[in-house]
């Protein structure tokens, strides 16, 4: 990558140590490279200065409520029509899109993979991305679909936005730079970041292993936003000051450069003469963000009993059913456990919920095997989970004194929608075949004695 094309915040070349953000969730932002490139007091100046051109994004409807209306102005070297000419069709074909049914034989059940195996030829990252589930329909903004990506190249002269949704990325195995029109964002393991939908961005590297591996959810509904607390008040769970948003970051280069395109579903490319990441300056509230996941405050049981799983929730995409989410990003963080007299690990349950599952580090603590680092798993909606075997014989057994959960990160993708598996997924080597047998082991216990055995 040449640094020395690319300006962030006060003109400075953006080396790995000198990227900047502003905190805060759904704020309103402004931020410049260079010293009065951000007009003041109003939006469209008949000229701007350093000769850039002043453009908007709008993330909703112009009439959204206040609450819900999102938009930025951008102050570019060159308007965005200029960074698409011509398009040709382009495929990417483990790229899938929701609705995407009936592609394989595989039967309904619940289902475990590890991870994907290291890719033998060169990928950047929209080569490496492998659908696993899809939900829902992208053409009418409804559902989600659930990602893996593997690569080991960077973007250099490809850029890519997607119309269909906002991406959620989450890093699992080396950390990567994203670098979208609106600044540069740093994302390692333990963190995730937001691209919002139409955004133009690029991945590189960073870091000295082979392979860069982790998740996207691919939101194409409402916006994820931060749940509401309820009674738990104004503290905990994700804080809005610990998002961050990246200050603004151009790359002035006049190379042949490709601009790629996924909209509803389809895939398109043109080609341009330069990078289309020239934002000098920008204010407004449609914005890339990063999140780190060990800020992540959790509350929990402190007496007995095991709280629903809503209270790792760190982003919610809300639908037009009160407390019914497209989406929710949850995460099982390291913490204490002490509910006395409780069976501590997640219960057995069926869910009206959809749950795609991933874990980043460490062990889950309901499965004590066979659940690995960048390895996944689906629970259908009414299809019955919990606990394996030996999870579940050590918590019925074992000395209920205070433990603290830790060396661990899981997250899940939960949506309201059934997540249809695609044929990548359904043949994926790493399938495993024996996942259901991780409850072969739970016996029946019942003698008809009164008390507990």
């Amino acid at each position: 990558m040449d640094q020395t094309s690319i300006q962030a915040s006060g003109g400075e070349a953006a080396a790995a140590d000198k990227v900047k953000y502003m905190p805060g969730f759904g704020n309103d932002f402004e931020t410049e490279s260079l010293p009065g490139a951000l007009p003041q007091g109003q939006n469209s100046p008949q000229k701007c200065n350093y000769g850039l051109y002043a453009e908007q994004l709008s993330g909703s409807p112009f009439t959204a409520p206040r609450g819900t209306n999102e938009r930025s102005w951008l102050y570019r070297i060159r308007p965005s029509v200029r960074h698409t000419r011509r398009f040709s069709n382009a495929s990417y074909p483990l790229w899938k899109t929701a609705p995407c049914l009936d592609e394989h034989s595989l039967p309904l059940g619940q289902l475990r993979w590890d991870p994907i195996p290291a890719p033998t030829e060169k990928l950047n990252f929209l080569e490496g991305v492998r659908t696993i589930t899809t939900a829902g329909d992208a053409t009418t903004q409804v559902g989600m679909s659930a990602h893996a990506y593997i690569f080991n190249e960077d973007m250099v002269d490809d850029y890519f936005f997607n119309a269909d949704g906002e991406l959620l990325i989450v890093p699992q195995l080396g950390a990567i730079r994203v670098f979208t029109e609106m600044g540069i964002m740093d994302v390692e393991p333990a963190e995730i970041c937001l691209v919002p939908r139409g955004m133009m961005f690029k991945i590189l590297t960073s870091g000295e292993q082979t392979t860069w591996r982790g998740y996207i959810c691919e939101n194409y509904g409402a916006k994820f936003t931060l749940p509401e607390r309820g009674p738990i008040g104004a503290n905990c769970l994700a804080n809005p000051r610990d998002f961050k948003t990246p200050v603004a970051a151009y790359e002035d280069k006049e190379t042949p450069c490709r601009v790629h395109v996924k909209w509803c579903g389809k895939f398109y490319v043109t080609e341009i003469g330069h990078s289309p990441l020239d934002v000098v300056a920008w204010h407004g509230n449609y914005a890339p963000f990063k999140y780190d996941l060990r800020t992540f405050s959790p509350v929990g049981a402190i007496l007995f009993d095991h709280p629903d799983p809503s209270i790792f929730s760190v982003l919610t995409a809300p639908t037009e059913d009160a407390g019914t989410a497209n989406v929710d990003f949850v995460i099982f963080p390291p913490r204490w456990l002490v509910a006395e007299h409780t069976f501590r690990p997640p219960w057995y349950h069926r869910n009206i919920m959809s749950e795609f599952m991933g874990l980043i580090h460490g062990q889950y603590d309901a499965k004590e095997e066979g659940f690995v680092p960048g390895g996944m798993s689906l629970h259908n909606m009414m299809l019955p989970h919990g606990p394996d075997a030996l999870a579940f014989e050590k918590a019925a057994n074992v000395e209920l004194k205070p433990v603290k959960l830790d060396h661990t990160m899981a997250f899940m993708f939960e949506t309201r929608y059934p997540q249809q598996l695609t044929k990548y997924a359904a043949e994926l080597e790493t399938l495993q075949d024996d996942y259901l047998e991780c409850w072969d082991g739970l016996e029946r216990k019942f003698d008809g004695t009164p008390g507990i055995k």
